[in-house]
């Protein structure tokens, strides 16, 4: 990507948002705050850009990944042509030394500025198609309500344990796990229904869940992290496994300073916990797994270790049977193309 004249940074909140426009380390840059963050604000903001001659070929509009606060206007500003980059938060900030005033003002100028020494780093937005976007709507709204479910059936556990029985207040909590299953099975159909109705969709997701330990909501989550298998990721094992947060990173220098390698625990936490729970399951229940675990233990590993690196091939073969479209085969055995060759 060859870089632009101006780079334009936006904080943005429930209500408004500040824009900055940086060109130049030498120039002054310019900034103008309490944008209303609806329509009228987004044609407010098109036309200070043209006043200060930013047009769409020659400008990268940068923002925070700020949850629903910013979807409408990248919606808004996508759909006019701009290039839109989308930088996670944590990202940003470790740009800049954490020190001075913060507010809107200087935090967009701060993105501006970020945008124009990361411009070769950054991803450019893109509308996700409506399927996309029901899926992560429909698997965020499932956790919420296994999240109450879960609150629910501890709580009644307590009051059935307690000498003096409340009827009422265990009726109430018995009634609620009962509804929040009902919903949640309901999510559950209605997901299946939404990824069949998409023929590649429910191909990939039945190839995914010939893999053991990975069942359909597994392959959703999978299927919503990579945007419809489209993203790069999804045929790339490491930085999908970077992005998740199960990659181990080593932490050493010299002779003097080393830590065990850990596992940052930062991305979709969902994800992350499922491949745990897919991993725990293997190990239990499939043979292959199985004694690669208990090898390893025996080795000296520790049980924590052991399960992450399953995690991380369950990832592996996840991305392999996506990239080739063809289902798991147990007992497979990869041959190097050098061992295959027959001398005439």
């Amino acid at each position: 990507m060859n870089s632009v004249p101006f780079y334009i940074g936006i904080d943005i909140s429930n209500d408004d948002f500040a824009a900055s426009i940086f060109t130049d380390p030498e120039i002054p840059i310019k900034t103008r705050t309490q944008i209303p963050n609806e329509f009228s604000g987004y044609e407010k903001f098109e036309s200070w850009l043209a006043e200060n001659q930013v047009q769409t070929d020659n400008c990268i509009i940068c923002l925070e990944a700020t949850g629903v606060y910013g979807e409408s206007l990248c919606y808004f500003l996508a759909a006019k042509g701009w290039k839109v980059a989308v930088e996670p938060p944590l990202k940003v900030k470790r740009a800049f030394p954490d020190k001075g005033h913060k507010n809107d003002k200087t935090d967009s100028k701060k993105i501006s500025e970020y945008a124009y020494r990361y411009f070769d780093e950054l991803q450019f937005w893109r509308p996700k198609a409506n399927i996309i976007e029901q899926i992560k709507v429909l698997l965020m709204t499932r956790e919420q309500l296994v999240g109450q479910r879960t609150a629910s059936s501890n709580t009644l556990k307590a009051l059935r344990k307690k000498v003096v029985q409340t009827p009422l207040a265990n009726d109430i909590y018995q009634k609620n796990v009962e509804r929040l299953s009902r919903q949640i099975h309901k999510i559950e159909k209605e997901l299946e229904k939404l990824i069949d109705k998409h023929p590649d969709f429910k191909k990939t997701v039945k190839f995914l869940d010939s893999i053991p330990g990975v069942g359909m909501l597994l392959a959703a989550n999978f299927l919503a992290a990579t945007d419809g298998f489209e993203n790069e990721m999804a045929f790339q094992y490491r930085k999908l496994a970077a992005y998740i947060g199960i990659c181990p990173y080593e932490h050493s220098s010299g002779s003097s300073v080393y830590k065990r390698p850990r596992t940052p625990k930062y991305g979709p936490a969902k994800l992350r916990k499922l491949l745990h729970l897919a991993a725990r399951s293997v190990v239990t229940h499939n043979e292959q797994f199985f004694l690669y675990y208990q090898q390893k233990i025996a080795q000296g590993k520790k049980p924590k270790l052991v399960l992450n690196n399953v995690s991380n091939k369950l990832l592996k073969i996840m991305c392999a049977v996506t990239r080739t479209q063809k289902p798991f085969v147990d007992n497979y055995v990869s041959i190097h193309p050098q061992f295959t060759h027959i001398n005439p």
